[in-house]
């Protein structure tokens, strides 16, 4: 789990490495701490005296930051593949890995030593792996860029045309 989670940040540090918007840059670069904070926390989990560093605040946090992104979206008529622009293909990969980090959260959490995990951790991932699909979008000139999905089509391309077929 603990890999996981700085495989994300590590993936959300090649976004940044690209010229991105300057809010995203800071979001980013906020979560990225987040992330730290979090491995901190795991490393840590049944030390005595032990305090989360992640708390409720950075999940309520996340979730302004992404209904903030999500109003300049327009809404959703079909899937996305991942693709796009490059820092959106980045941002559905750390999506991705966030998602795989939450479930090794919840399987460590079944366990009888994972009971002393802080459920922050779990909502932090859950909230983050949403807000990484709406900042791919937002990536994507605001959706318009967006790879759509085409049941039984032959491909796609931005804006949801097909492509020739192979």
């Amino acid at each position: 789990m603990l890999g996981a989670v700085d495989e994300a940040n590590a993936v959300l540090g090649v976004v940044r490495s690209d010229p991105v918007p300057a809010e995203l840059a800071v979001a980013l670069a906020s979560i990225q701490n987040d992330l730290f904070d979090l491995g901190a926390d795991l490393a840590s989990v049944g030390m005595p005296g032990r305090a989360p560093r992640l708390v409720a605040a950075h999940v309520e946090r996340l979730e302004q930051v992404a209904a903030a992104a999500n109003r300049e979206l327009s809404p959703l008529t079909s899937f996305v593949l991942p693709g796009g622009s490059r820092a959106a293909a980045a941002l559905h990969l750390a999506r991705t890995v966030v998602r795989r980090a939450e479930r090794a959260w919840c399987a460590a959490h079944a366990t009888p030593d994972g009971s002393d995990l802080d459920r922050c951790g779990q909502l932090y991932l859950n909230r983050l792996s949403d807000l990484c699909f709406i900042l791919a979008r937002r990536s994507n000139a605001a959706g318009s860029g967006d790879v759509l999905w085409v049941p039984g089509g032959q491909g796609s391309v931005p804006g949801g045309g097909q492509g020739p077929a192979l």
